[in-house]
């Protein structure tokens, strides 16, 4: 199953529901009245595009309608146009130095599958011809660090990491040397998971920064926050309270299958312009991989 295949099935229950409302909605009226737009702007926001994206494809849509007619006005696919153009406007490549170590924070709440995706993006540098490391930062959950580590045994990955309720903020500056020496490419920090309410935690998380800061100037280069995208638009609170904490350069989004709320990955991007830089697709190594604007969106309104 290719790349494309594998998103189409990750986000299916959004794209079902949100095409089958849409096509409900245009058939049985051949023109766009306040009702329907009323309506089509319900399934819109249903599917959590978010209220700024959802206007912008509104407003294509009756721009085309009143320009074209009712042959101008395809909504999936004008739908489908608006969601590429504003996942499009970022860059989404992942920062890299053209001399010396980059270093990419992975930050995020519990349970968004961190750990995994810094493995994951460890393994995506290697198939690209880079050098990777991972450190393990979350010190406070033992499980944490022993799954990198077997991440890392799996994937041929160095892993530096030291004892359970250690100083995540040493950890960091040791794997920054570590890498340094080895003249690594890349180096992925699993960083703790935190609620983002929580003020300490958050201030911790600034003080692994200013380490890392402090050891190799302008470190870390990526703060990339995983989110669930099962979670919808509780992901937009997230990254709204990390972005104030850690400047972030770019999201993850992990576990989208079997969700409904897919539209999320959207409403972030459109209303914090943040870039989806990244994208699960599924369990193994491989499945996560560099977002893409266009395909998303053609998965998302299952455009043929």
């Amino acid at each position: 199953m290719g790349l494309f295949d594998k998103l189409k099935a990750a986000i299916t229950k959004t794209a079902s529901t949100l095409t089958h409302e849409i096509k409900r909605i245009v058939t049985r009226s051949p023109r766009l009245t306040a009702d329907s737009l009323e309506e089509l702007e319900g399934a819109l926001l249903q599917a959590d595009l978010g209220m700024a994206m959802t206007q912008q494809i509104l407003a294509a849509a009756k721009l085309a309608f009143e320009t074209q007619g009712r042959s101008g006005m395809d909504f999936i696919n004008i739908a489908a146009g608006e969601v590429e153009k504003s996942l499009s406007t970022a860059d989404q490549k992942l920062c890299l130095r053209p001399d010396g170590l980059t270093v990419v924070s992975i930050v995020g709440v519990n349970g968004t599958g961190k750990t995994t995706t810094s493995a994951k993006l460890g393994h995506l540098a290697q198939g690209q011809g880079k050098t990777a490391m991972l450190a393990a930062c979350d010190t406070f959950r033992a499980a944490a660090i022993e799954q990198l580590k077997l991440w890392g045994e799996r994937l041929n990955i160095p892993v530096v990491a030291s004892a359970y309720q250690s100083d995540p903020a040493s950890v960091a500056h040791d794997a920054i040397s570590a890498a340094i020496a080895k003249g690594t490419t890349y180096l992925f920090v699993d960083t703790a998971g935190r609620l983002h309410t929580k003020n300490n935690l958050m201030a911790e998380l600034q003080k692994v920064h200013r380490v890392m800061d402090k050891k190799l100037p302008g470190a870390p280069h990526e703060v990339l926050l995983v989110l669930d995208g099962s979670t919808g638009m509780n992901a937009l609170s997230q990254t709204r309270e990390f972005n104030k904490s850690v400047k972030l350069t770019g999201l993850v989004i992990t576990k989208l299958d079997g969700t409904s709320k897919g539209g999320a990955v959207v409403a972030i991007q459109r209303e914090l312009g943040i870039p989806v830089k990244f994208i699960g697709v599924g369990e193994k190594a491989e499945d996560l991989q560099p977002f893409n604007a266009k395909e998303f969106a053609q998965a998302l309104f299952e455009v043929k």
